[in-house]
């Protein structure tokens, strides 16, 4: 049976840690990691109905998109406290993936775009990858354990593929001097060994994680490596840009949009006119109105998103149909728990069907009315 440590560990590898914003808070909020892992519940908001619903389908893990604690927290009280009392009393785990999850690949945005019917996507805004390029050396018949356990620190991860690295073997030559405790040689002696160079990326947020793992392992009482930050570009990012199969004209795509997005009592809202002919369809989930740059240089003829501001609509340099926060990013939890299903057999998957929206009331469509 799988435990709570083997989601997780899974989980960290589809939405890595390093990938959120220095200001949120993603991971394992809560929970024992080596506890048995029979149900999982997923859901948008980490709110009181559903981390009661969570208890008592019998889940051991609670996965949600937002978190429950932004900033510092000085009390256990109010909305935040009870739903943390109520996971943590009846030994349920919350795991949070927030922004590592919007810029992953698949991730918010693509679950959106795919419920929307969208095809041929591609990322709207690419985010291009901080990463430290490690270069360590190391006896030859070292290199495969050395590997292994620096892989285990988040080392050598590109994409969908973890442990790659290069290496190419020379000789290393030192002297050990006096106070040293060497492993190879003799104070005060030239020693020469036949060695490997080895090569390999690791993101920025995991570098002391990988240093301490490097050290430990390294049978050398002084390793040789060195770090250099560098950049490359990356397959992920914030929003899709996708096609319908057919022109649509807005006012026929709003109403699809509404028809296949969870229903909510605030409903969708759109800028343009109705007319206008859409094919290409930008999407991002959550509030990112401030990329609708990004989605006109890619073509779209409208964009999809949540939370708009008024002025900002009207300055958009495009159509805006403004979905419900909640119900725009919901699509992801759906496909989390098949993605979860598939990769974890014998774990039940409950994804919450819980309207979370904070609007619970609309007093109807006011377009062509005065008082």
């Amino acid at each position: 049976m799988p435990s709570i440590g083997d989601a997780i560990e899974l989980l960290d590898s589809w939405y890595r840690p390093g990938w959120a914003q220095s200001w949120d808070s993603v991971g394992l909020i809560d929970g024992r990691t080596d506890s048995d892992l029979r149900v999982i519940h997923v859901a948008v908001d980490p709110a009181t109905e559903v981390a009661k619903e969570a208890v008592t389908g019998g889940a051991q893990l609670l996965i949600t998109h937002h978190p429950l604690w932004l900033g510092g927290v000085d009390r256990m009280s109010g909305p935040s406290g009870e739903v943390f009392s109520t996971l943590h009393d009846a030994g349920c785990a919350l795991f949070v993936a927030h922004t590592n999850a919007d810029v992953a690949a698949p991730g918010v945005s693509d679950a959106l775009a795919d419920a929307l019917g969208l095809t041929d996507l591609r990322v709207m805004t690419v985010q291009d990858e901080a990463l430290d390029h490690w270069l360590v050396h190391v006896p030859r018949e070292f290199v495969d354990s050395m590997l292994d356990v620096l892989s285990a620190a988040g080392a050598g991860r590109i994409g969908t593929y973890d442990r790659c690295a290069f290496t190419v073997e020379g000789t290393g030559t030192f002297r050990p001097l006096a106070g040293a405790d060497p492993f190879l040689g003799r104070i005060g002696e030239v020693e020469s060994v036949m060695e490997a160079r080895v090569e390999f990326v690791g993101l920025p947020s995991e570098r002391a994680g990988i240093a301490r793992a490097l050290r430990a392992v390294h049978p050398y009482e002084e390793p040789s490596f060195a770090v250099t930050p560098t950049v490359t570009p990356s397959k992920r990012g914030l929003g899709r840009v996708g096609e319908l199969p057919e022109g649509i004209p807005l006012r026929d795509f709003v109403t699809q949009v509404a028809r296949l997005l969870p229903a909510t009592a605030a409903g969708i809202r759109a800028t343009g006119p109705a007319d206008l002919a859409v094919r290409t369809v930008a999407v991002a989930g959550g509030s990112c109105l401030e990329l609708n740059g990004d989605a006109c240089r890619a073509g779209a003829d409208v964009y999809v998103t949540s939370d708009a501001k008024h002025h900002r609509a009207q300055d958009a340099r495009l159509p805006i149909i403004d979905v419900p926060h909640w119900a725009g990013e919901w699509p992801w939890t759906a496909a989390l728990g098949r993605r979860l299903r598939d990769a974890l057999p014998g774990v039940s998957v409950h994804v919450s069907r819980l309207v979370t929206d904070p609007w619970t009331m609309a007093a109807g469509d006011r377009v062509d009315r005065m008082p």
